[in-house]
C-alpha cells in the first residue's frame, strides 16, 4: 500500500483533534449543568415549605371547634413543617448558608485534592454522591420527615461533594483549549451554569405542588447517571490521547499528535493548521474551523519533562497576580448572583402573587439573561484583551439596574420579564467571566512556567472565595428580607459597588498598559 502524503494524514489528524476537542466541550458542558440542575430545586420547593395559609385560615375559622380532623389536614396543607413557623425565611436561610458555606470550605480542599488525584474518578464519585444526597432531600417527602437537623445534614453533606465539579471541569476545559479565543468559548461554555438553572426549575416546577420530593429524586438521579457518562468517556488531557494513538499506531505512521514532523537541522519541524494563515497556533483554532491551509511555522524543539511538575502550593497560587483582587471581587459578584439563584422564585411569588410553579418558570428568564451576559463578556474582553475593565462595565451598570427591577417588579409582568433579562445579563456577566476565561488564563499565568497542574488550585481558590459570598448572600437576604425586600436590594447594590472598587487597580493596569504584541514562536511541550 503507497504510504497516505503528509498533508492527508495532518488533516485526518486534525479532524480527529477537533472532534476530540468537541467532545471534551459538550461533555463538561452536559456534566456541570447537572450540577446546577441538582442545586436548582431548593430554591422553587421554598414557596411549598411555606406558603399562604390565609385561605386555609380561613376555612379552618368556619369549621366547627371539635373538628380535630380538618385542623390537621389544614395544618398539612398549609406548610412542611419545620418551616411552618413565622421565623420561616431563617430557617430557609439557614438551609442555603448550610450548603454553601460547606460548598466555601470543600472548595479550597477541593483544588488540592483535584490536582492529585484523577480528575475523571474525582469527579465521577462527587457526581454520584451528590445525586445521592439530593435524592435524600426529597426522600424526606416521601417519608414524612419533619427534622430541620436532616435538611440541613444533607445541604451540608452535598455542599461538600459538589466541590468536586467545578476545578474539575474547568481543569479539562483549560487543558483543551487555549488562549485565541478563551473569553468567546468559555463564555459560552459556562452557559451551563444558566442552562442548568433552566432545567432545574422546570423539572422542579412539574412536580412541586403535586410531590415535591420528585422535584429533588429526579434532577439528583439525573447528577448520578452523568457521573456514569463521565466515567466512560471523559477524556483528561490531550496528552492521555496522544499515548492512546501511540500505543496503537505503526512506526513508520507520524507523530500522535496534531500536526505532521520531520527533522530538519536536528529539530523537529512542525507544520500547524492555520487559519487564513495568519499566525495563531492550533490551539486557538477550537470550535470555529474555517478553510484551512498547512503552513510551516519556524521551528522548535519539542521538550520532554524528565518528571511531573510538582503541584502548586496555595501561597504559590495566591503570589500570581490578579488572584486576590479577582477572589474578592468575585466573592461579592457571586454573593448577588446565588442570591437571585436562592431567593428570585419566592420574591417573584410574593411580589407578583403567583404559584410556585409559574414563579420558577419567570425565574428563568434571569438565567437567560445570564446567558446572554456570559458571552457578551467573553467576547468584547477577547476582543480588547482587557478582562478586569469589561468585568467592571459590567458591575457598573448592574447596581442601578438591580434599583430597577426592584421598582418595576411592582407595576406588572411585563416589565418584570423585560428587568429579568437585563439583570441577569449585567449580574451573570462578570461571575461568567472570572469563574471560566479570567480563571484559565491565571491558572496558566507565564510566571507558572507551564505547570498545567496549578489550574485546578487557582480555579479553587478563586471560586472558593466567590462561594463564602455566595454562602452570605442568601443567609443575608433571610434575615433582611424580614424588614422588607428592599433591603435586600440595597444589600446587593453595595455588594456590586464593593465588587466594583477590588477591581480598580487592575482595570487602572489594563488601561495604561500598552496592548502586547502576537507571539510569533511556538513552544510545546509534551509530558
Amino acid at each position: 500500500m503507497a504510504p497516505v502524503p503528509p498533508g492527508v494524514r495532518l488533516l485526518v489528524s486534525f479532524d480527529r483533534d477537533q472532534w476530540y476537542r468537541a467532545l471534551t466541550f459538550i461533555l463538561t458542558f452536559l456534566l456541570y449543568t447537572s450540577f446546577h440542575l441538582s442545586r436548582k430545586p431548593i430554591s422553587i420547593v421554598k414557596s411549598e415549605l411555606h406558603k399562604n395559609c390565609s385561605p386555609v385560615s380561613e376555612l379552618a375559622t368556619f369549621a366547627s371547634s371539635g373538628s380535630q380532623q380538618l385542623s390537621l389536614h389544614t395544618d398539612m396543607d398549609c406548610s412542611w413543617k419545620p418551616f411552618d413557623k413565622s421565623n420561616y425565611k431563617q430557617l430557609l436561610g439557614a438551609m442555603d448558608y448550610s450548603f454553601l458555606c460547606a460548598y466555601a470550605v470543600g472548595m479550597y480542599l477541593s483544588g488540592i485534592i483535584g490536582e492529585r488525584v484523577p480528575i475523571r474518578l474525582y469527579l465521577t464519585v462527587g457526581m454520584l454522591t451528590s445525586g445521592l444526597f439530593t435524592c435524600l432531600f426529597g426522600l424526606g417527602y416521601i417519608y414524612n420527615i419533619h427534622s430541620l437537623g436532616f435538611y440541613v445534614f444533607v445541604q451540608v453533606a452535598n455542599g461538600l461533594v459538589q466541590t468536586t465539579g467545578w476545578p474539575s471541569v474547568v481543569t479539562c476545559i483549560g487543558n483543551w483549549f487555549g488562549k485565541g479565543r478563551r473569553g468567546l468559548i468559555m463564555g459560552l461554555w459556562n452557559s451551563h451554569t444558566s442552562v442548568g438553572n433552566i432545567l432545574g426549575s422546570l423539572i422542579a416546577g412539574y412536580w412541586v405542588s403535586s410531590n415535591w420530593g420528585l422535584s429533588f429524586i429526579v434532577p439528583g438521579l439525573i447528577i448520578a447517571a452523568m457521573g456514569v457518562v463521565c466515567f466512560l468517556f471523559l477524556i483528561e488531557h490531550p496528552n492521555d490521547l496522544r499515548g492512546i494513538h501511540a500505543q496503537t499506531s505503526s512506526p513508520g505512521n507520524s507523530a500522535p499528535s496534531s500536526c505532521w514532523t520531520s527533522p530538519v537541522n536536528g529539530h523537529r519541524e512542525v507544520y500547524l493548521q492555520y487559519k487564513d494563515n495568519k499566525s495563531k497556533s492550533y490551539d486557538t483554532e477550537l470550535l470555529l474551523p474555517r478553510d484551512s491551509v498547512c503552513v510551516p511555522v519556524q521551528p522548535v524543539v519539542v521538550v520532554k519533562s524528565e518528571s511531573e511538575p510538582s503541584a502548586i502550593s496555595f501561597m504559590g497560587a495566591l503570589r500570581i497576580p490578579g488572584v486576590i483582587e479577582f477572589s474578592l471581587c468575585l466573592l461579592f459578584a457571586k454573593l448577588v448572583s446565588y442570591t437571585f439563584l436562592f431567593w428570585l422564585p419566592l420574591y417573584i411569588t410574593k411580589a407578583a402573587h403567583l404559584d410556585a410553579k409559574k414563579a420558577g418558570e419567570l425565574s428563568t428568564l434571569f438565567d437567560v439573561g445570564g446567558i446572554v451576559g456570559g458571552v457578551l463578556a467573553g467576547v468584547v474582553s477577547d476582543k480588547l484583551g482587557k478582562r478586569a475593565s469589561t468585568c467592571a462595565v459590567m458591575l457598573l451598570l448592574a447596581a442601578p439596574t438591580l434599583y430597577g427591577f426592584s421598582m418595576i417588579s411592582e407595576l406588572g409582568l411585563g416589565p418584570t420579564i423585560g428587568m429579568l433579562l437585563v439583570c441577569g445579563a449585567l449580574v451573570n456577566g462578570p461571575y461568567a467571566l472570572i469563574t471560566t476565561a479570567v480563571s484559565a488564563d491565571l491558572g496558566t499565568h507565564k510566571s507558572l512556567k507551564g505547570n498545567a497542574r496549578a489550574l485546578s488550585t487557582v480555579t479553587a481558590i478563586i471560586d472558593g472565595t466567590g462561594s463564602v459570598g455566595a454562602a452570605l448572600g442568601p443567609l443575608l437576604a433571610g434575615l433582611l428580607s424580614a424588614g422588607g425586600w428592599d433591603q435586600v436590594f440595597y444589600m446587593l447594590m453595595t455588594a456590586d459597588f464593593l465588587a466594583l472598587l477590588l477591581l480598580l487597580r487592575l482595570v487602572t493596569k489594563e488601561l495604561t498598559s500598552s496592548k502586547p504584541r502576537p507571539i510569533s514562536a511556538v513552544e510545546m511541550k509534551e509530558h
